[in-house]
């Protein structure tokens, strides 16, 4: 299956499938001397995994990653970083009756017009457990994007109808992991919890809104035509599971402003050439401005329901959907680290790239 590879300088390659014995990759590219802060990977690792609250499937996978090879005595050698990370609580029995149906809203018709053939043991290749590598990779961009203090969050800010009142500054991780939700905002961090379980009881699903911040990127990351930064910020975020829409800056709110009013004017602040507003969302040009990077991203509504669906078979035979399988309401909590481990993927590529021109 060709397409599993992101990146061209901190290059990072997946593998594996959703009920098989395990997924992991490999890490192409990554810079020699980075130290291997396990207690920080782990985190990272736990705020994406399975289980972790009233909120989330109930799938229980301790996602520890295993490496084998890449690191000597706790640090990067730069050679190829390869790791996989066990599946130790499949039932793949849940999905037999899924075998020649497809279910609405999934990838099961798609990927069977593409290949043939699909596994349909909860989606396979095309399951978010796949997410799990990513995860462990962003983890390792990120301990060498601290090197340079640069700083990458992300939040829920809406779940449904209820959205959070827009943040002037990138919220802490302390404020985020406040609560289940992952909303910086505990009265929005409320509702959306309230909604989250009332849609459950009634088997069904929601979708919203994350938010994300990066700070301390120099300017100059990104190139003019093809390789645009926020491109590949779109195209890193577009390829997470769920994920609907992408903006940055001032997006689609800032087609309603005229350009007087839209454009960012230049000052200095302490020597340093700066924008005394940030609707280009810390990119212009393509290119990173030194300002923080601002995105956003839509989450469709989850599209396995706890109750029964119409659909049709491989035969193209009516059939009838029962709810079963282990499966979130709402896949936003999870989700915004997968976000941060993406926006790190991105950044490192592009701060390595950058290093050829110095």
């Amino acid at each position: 299956m060709p397409a599993n590879t992101f990146g061209e300088v901190f290059r990072l390659t997946t593998f594996g499938e959703s009920h098989g014995p395990a997924i992991g990759g490999i890490i192409d590219g990554c810079p020699p001397g980075i130290h291997i802060d396990n207690e920080f990977i782990i985190s990272m690792m736990r705020r994406r995994r399975p289980g972790q609250s009233h909120l989330s499937t109930p799938r229980n996978e301790e996602d520890i990653p295993e490496i084998l090879s890449g690191v000597f005595e706790g640090v990067t050698t730069g050679t190829p970083l390869a790791f996989v990370i066990r599946n130790s609580d499949q039932r793949s029995g849940d999905y037999d009756k899924l075998k020649d149906v497809y279910r609405p809203s999934h990838a099961d018709f798609t990927y069977e017009a593409k290949y043939g053939l699909r596994d349909h043991r909860g989606g396979g290749r095309s399951s978010a457990r796949e997410t799990a590598a990513r995860v462990f990779a962003g983890a390792i961009a990120m301990l060498f994007l601290q090197r340079f203090g640069i700083n990458i969050r992300a939040w829920v800010s809406a779940v449904g109808t209820v959205e959070a009142p827009e943040l002037n500054e990138i919220p802490s991780l302390e404020m985020v992991e406040s609560n289940a939700v992952r909303c910086p905002h505990p009265a929005s961090a409320e509702l959306m919890q309230q909604i989250i379980l009332e849609s459950g009881k009634a088997g069904d699903t929601l979708g919203g809104i994350i938010s994300a911040g990066i700070s301390g990127l120099p300017a100059g990351l990104g190139a003019p035509v093809f390789d645009k930064f926020h491109a590949e910020l779109g195209k890193a975020m577009l390829s997470i599971n769920a994920v609907k829409g992408f903006e940055y800056g001032s997006g689609f709110a800032g087609t309603r402003l005229p350009g007087s009013q839209h454009n960012d004017r230049f000052a200095t602040e302490n020597g340093k050439i700066v924008t005394t507003t940030n609707h280009s969302g810390g990119i212009q040009g393509g290119i990173t401005n030194g300002m923080e990077v601002r995105f956003r991203l839509a989450f469709k509504p989850v599209a396995t329901l706890m109750q029964q669906q119409k659909t049709i078979t491989s035969k193209g035979e009516e059939a009838t959907l029962s709810p079963g399988g282990r499966h979130d309401v709402c896949v936003l909590p999870r989700a915004v680290v997968i976000v941060e481990a993406m926006a790190a993927l991105v950044c490192t590529d592009h701060f390595l790239r950058q290093k050829m021109y110095q």
